[in-house]
């Protein structure tokens, strides 16, 4: 299959450093060209790829002080990955709703897999405007708000299997990893380690809309001697990080979409612990990976029964759900079941493949 990807210009593929959405497409970009397939990643032009890179900027724009008007470059990313016709079987937009309107007018399938929350009002009539047009969610409740759209599949996020190794003995801190924003609540896993009496270490981002946040409410809880904040951290760090830690701390209070460190985590054998929020139920499997909890009160307690976990059954479970082979698999049956719908009747007469005849790549592995 000709296949395009079509990522987020904000980080770059994979990103230097945080960045869920441009770290997945990554892991599915490298995957398809593993199982035989011809990607073209459309990307900042600082990203790194074994498929064909169309490169939309020279670098990615978060860190880019040189840029002052972000929308130039992404309507140009648009226009040449979902504007042009013909050059590709299926494009593949993580741009979550922003190239509907190419992508209604474009006789290529084209599928969007959203990667945030989706329970917001204002999101409503996007969804009801463009409701024919095939989407991916990932997890099954990141869907319900738009329950009735055109959802093709759930694809869980994966990630490579030899990316993380299985840590087997833990030192005596807990982790709280990604960005300081109030949804996230890391005043709540301050809370935890203070509770509990357990270090945490803090490796996380704080993004220009969360200064202030940030200053106000997190950095003067900074100070207590349970507390350690380290900042950004790399994927190479990110393994010993969460490889050490006795468990990772996820006070999320809102509708997680999916949580991808979580699965980083569980790849290096480390449980898991967080609040009953939007996908975490369907990520952890309470009392088993981690513990699923219901309060600040609830995940305090629980600090002291993470020992009860098996560290290698942790490290299985990644494997058997999480693995980034078994994600670009997913999609790969998403993308021929679209191929399948839009084949006509007389394709095969006019010379053009008839995709309900191709075998199956999504197993081939």
């Amino acid at each position: 299959m000709k296949i395009a990807q079509v990522s987020p210009l904000w980080e770059s593929v994979p990103p230097k450093l945080y960045g869920g959405t441009e770290r997945i497409v990554s892991y599915l970009t490298e995957e398809l060209v593993r199982l035989g397939h011809d990607v073209t990643l459309f990307a900042s032009g600082d990203s790194i790829t074994s498929a064909r890179l169309e490169p939309i900027c020279s670098s990615a724009l978060r860190l880019n002080t040189g840029i002052f008007n972000r929308d130039a470059p992404l309507t140009m990313l648009m226009e040449r990955a979902l504007g042009r016709s013909g050059d590709f079987d299926i494009i593949h937009s993580h741009l979550d709703f922003l190239g509907f309107p190419l992508a209604r007018r474009n006789p290529t399938p084209t599928v969007a897999t959203f990667h945030g929350r989706l329970d917001l009002p204002e999101l409503q009539p996007i969804f009801r405007e463009y409701a024919e047009l095939p989407m991916v969610s990932i997890s099954d409740a990141q869907r319900k708000p738009v329950s009735w759209a055109n959802w093709k599949k759930t694809v869980y996020h994966g990630v490579p299997e030899n990316l993380y190794s299985y840590h087997e003995k833990p030192q005596g801190y807990l982790a709280f990893l990604g960005r300081i924003a109030p949804e996230k609540r890391p005043d709540h896993a301050i809370e935890v380690a203070k509770r509990s009496g357990i270090p945490l270490r803090i490796a996380a981002k704080v993004d220009p809309m969360d200064r202030d946040y940030f200053q106000r409410e997190i950095e003067p809880l900074l100070s207590h001697p349970l507390i350690e904040y380290i900042g950004e951290i790399t994927d190479k760090e990110k393994d010993q990080f969460l490889g050490e830690a006795l468990a990772l701390v996820c006070p999320y209070d809102w509708p997680e979409p999916f949580g991808l460190v979580l699965i980083e985590a569980l790849a290096c054998g480390t449980p898991v612990l967080a609040y009953r929020r939007g996908s975490i139920p369907e990520v952890i499997e309470d009392k088993v990976t981690g513990f699923v909890c219901d309060g600040l009160d609830d995940m305090a307690s629980a600090v002291h029964r993470v020992a009860e976990l098996d560290r290698q059954g942790c490290r299985k479970n990644f494997e058997k759900r999480f693995s980034a082979r078994r994600m670009a698999q997913d999609y790969v049956r998403v993308y021929e079941e679209l191929l399948q719908a839009a084949a006509k009747p007389n394709d095969v007469e006019r010379g053009l493949p008839n995709y309900s005849l191709w075998p199956s790549l999504a197993t081939n592995v």
